[in-house]
């Protein structure tokens, strides 16, 4: 159960923007952002850059999806892996690849490129931050500087949403949590202090 309220029904109007952009994107309005609504200008601020971040960019949406979700499982973020996985498979990423997104140094799914990019996730993912040289070396014979930026602000994203729904122990929604049952369990998952 979170740890502080949803802001009340009737204060959502004045966000309706954010809320309304955020569905579009997502398919519901995370739980997370009806919180982060108590600061109203934090949610707008975190949702211009939260779609900067996952909006626009060179590299492939889907695979900033698996990223984020390589990085939340390194930070045990549960709900974030349960968004991340979700909004992977509205990306193009197949199930079977969501689920195969830990052995990404070993399946067939997964292009050098890839195993790149998610290594660093995971890596990053890790207190303390384990990435290392060798690991950018590998990053930087697939992608441009501008590549690269473009992944470690995912990483760096997760890094605050993981932080705060943790801490704030938030609740995931219903639509999240079918999902995760059905694509997720089979990898482990359990959504812990987010669906108590």
């Amino acid at each position: 159960m979170s740890r502080i309220n949803d802001i009340a029904e009737s204060e959502r109007a004045a966000l309706a923007p954010v809320f309304e952009a955020t569905e579009t994107a997502m398919g519901f309005v995370p739980n997370s952002f009806y919180a982060m609504a108590h600061w109203p200008e934090l949610l707008k601020s975190f949702s211009s850059l939260a779609g900067t971040v996952l909006g626009q960019g060179e590299i492939d949406p889907g695979l900033k999806q698996l990223i984020a979700y390589v990085v939340s499982n390194a930070a045990g973020c549960r709900y974030c892996q349960a968004h991340t996985a979700h909004n992977a498979t509205r990306r193009g990423i197949t199930e079977e690849k969501i689920q195969s997104a830990f052995e990404f140094e070993t399946s067939d799914l997964f292009s050098n490129a890839e195993r790149a990019a998610l290594r660093v996730a995971l890596h990053a993912g890790m207190v303390p931050n384990a990435v290392e040289g060798s690991h950018f070396a590998a990053l930087k014979e697939h992608y441009s500087d501008r590549q690269i930026t473009e992944i470690v602000a995912v990483i760096s994203l997760f890094g605050y949403l993981n932080r705060w729904n943790d801490t704030m122990a938030t609740s995931l929604e219903a639509k999240a949590i079918t999902f995760a049952g059905k694509v997720l369990a089979p990898t482990g998952w359990q959504g812990g202090k987010h669906i108590e």
